[in-house]
């Protein structure tokens, strides 16, 4: 899955600052109902991936039945906390 395709998909283009608040929930819940539906193990973590960047991602536990789902996850998380830069 290439993320600017995603973000196409659900949200009608690749730059998210163009999107409008309105659209941006529309969005996210669009990708909230296709994670639950999605049965594809890759594409469900792309999309819970996309949804964790935006700071909507389901809990783990709910979204990955695989625990080898929940630890890559917990390591992306992990990844992207060390690439953000400290407020302090």
């Amino acid at each position: 899955m290439d993320l600017d395709d995603q973000m196409r998909r659900y949200f009608g283009t690749d730059d998210l600052a163009a999107v409008p608040p309105p659209a941006l929930a529309a969005g996210i819940e669009h990708m909230r109902v296709d994670l639950g539906l999605e049965r594809d193990r890759a594409r469900r973590f792309a999309l819970w991936t996309l949804l964790y960047m935006l700071d909507a991602a389901p809990d783990l536990d709910v979204a990955f039945v695989d625990p080898a789902d929940r630890d890559a996850a917990r390591n992306l998380m992990a990844l992207s906390e060390r690439l953000t830069p400290d407020d302090g």
